[in-house]
């Protein structure tokens, strides 16, 4: 099948779960796409043998042309990243900077570190003999919280401005970090390579250097490419090329920053924040900003879509065995645990300066959605031993912050009192 074959069977796919999830279940749009998709998988995988039709084998063999790392990364990222960042409110994300940095660097490094040091001896435990590198590596991908699933749970839940400020602003900038510090750890697991900043630098002077490179480089590139295109957003009153400038900025941007080896995600979602708020006030007329806002808007619930019904069809493509399946359960509360710790200590330092909600922790805990991009990091992974593991404890984790937490939070802000 050719690209457009298979853009037209997953967008339809995505339109008709969509439709049965609008009509009668009436759960969040992607929570209720994404739990069809994985019921319908789940019922493929019952039936195979049952039928005389070998209809797991198509639909496995159809979701394996795919390759959801290039897919997502190199593809629907950009424009989900640059449509998330559009929305943030720009005064309550300056006003909460100090946490929102803490917790998307800080924060990720601590819950990679927890993650690696503790999934170590549940791995042996069950019988898998996983190096402390490994260990770590899939602390990096798994640590994010993927802004795509987080900002769809945000627009169903009306919690006050500071909090989805710091529930937002985190999500979109960790993600960067994460993605950089995962390529950083692949050459320590003997999984890859970064680049090499001279012969008498040791491996982890050349992961810090390369940390940095790629997360400086994307905002200087991001505050770049967004000034530039409020520039000429400014200069004229045209709404269908003022969105064409601000796709341009998005795609643009995107692309030179893997060219410059920056960070895509960071530079995207810089320059769609800059945009969001200056530009939008100040470059754009009322017809033009509606005009972008729409457009973008409906970007957004596609890729969405798109992405949640795959998210829940490849649980087809991979090969489950009770061990995995022990793994994927087991690595639930672990991921938890240090996700709170990773949340509770930056919270704990920085009570001082900054002023929180009631609940904080809690709720920043049980709202760090996990989603797509930690699959895609993981499917990036070349053949090795424990691939088949490390995909099946991301898968989840990613399953039950979506289907469990993402269902429960609105309960959980309720309960502290912090919805609008």
């Amino acid at each position: 099948m050719n690209f457009f074959d298979i853009a037209a069977v997953l967008v339809t796919l995505a339109t008709f779960f969509g439709y049965l999830n609008h009509r009668f279940l009436r759960l969040p749009p992607t929570i209720g796409i994404l739990g069809m998709a994985l019921g319908l998988s789940l019922l493929l995988l019952l039936v195979n043998g049952l039928v005389p039709w070998n209809v797991h084998g198509w639909a496995s063999g159809f979701l394996k042309q795919i390759d959801f790392t290039e897919a997502l990364i190199h593809g629907m990222l950009c424009f989900l990243l640059f449509a998330g960042a559009l929305t943030v409110d720009f005064k309550s994300l300056q006003a909460n900077r100090l946490p929102v940095v803490i917790l998307a660097t800080v924060g990720v490094l601590l819950s990679c570190v927890l993650i690696g040091f503790m999934a170590r001896p549940l791995f042996a435990w069950l019988g898998f003999a996983v190096s402390m590198p490994v260990c770590f590596l899939f602390g990096a991908l798994i640590s994010p919280t993927d802004p795509i699933a987080v900002l769809s749970m945000l627009k169903q839940l009306r919690s006050s401005r500071d909090l989805e400020a710091q529930i937002a602003g985190e999500s979109l900038f960790n993600d960067g970090v994460g993605i950089v510090l995962f390529f950083s750890l692949l050459p320590m697991a003997g999984l890859g390579a970064t680049p090499d900043p001279g012969p008498e630098t040791s491996p982890g002077t050349k992961a810090i250097l390369f940390f940095l490179e790629e997360v400086g480089g994307g905002a200087l590139l991001g505050l770049f490419f967004g000034w530039l295109g409020c520039r000429a957003l400014k200069a004229i009153d045209h709404p269908a090329l003022e969105l064409l400038i601000t796709l341009s900025v998005a795609m643009f941007v995107y692309a030179v920053s893997f060219a410059l080896n920056a960070s895509g995600p960071i530079a995207v979602v810089v320059a769609g924040i800059l945009i969001g708020s200056w530009g939008r006030s100040r470059a754009m007329s009322e017809t033009s900003a509606h005009h972008v806002t729409v457009f973008w808007e409906m970007t957004d619930e596609i890729l969405n879509s798109t992405l949640f019904l795959l998210l829940g069809l490849y649980v087809l493509t991979i090969a489950w065995s009770r061990s995995l399946v022990l793994a994927a359960l087991a690595i639930i509360p672990l991921a938890l645990a240090a996700r709170w710790a990773s949340v509770a200590l930056p919270v704990f330092l920085l009570r001082v300066r900054c002023r929180f909600p009631n609940g904080i922790i809690p709720i920043l805990t049980w709202g760090g959605l996990r989603g797509g991009l930690s699959v895609a990091m993981v499917l990036s992974l070349p053949a090795f031993r424990h691939k088949e593991l490390l995909l099946s404890c991301t898968y989840g984790v990613v399953l039950f912050s979506i289907l469990i937490q993402g269902l429960t939070m609105k309960r959980l802000l309720t309960h502290y009192k912090v919805s609008r």
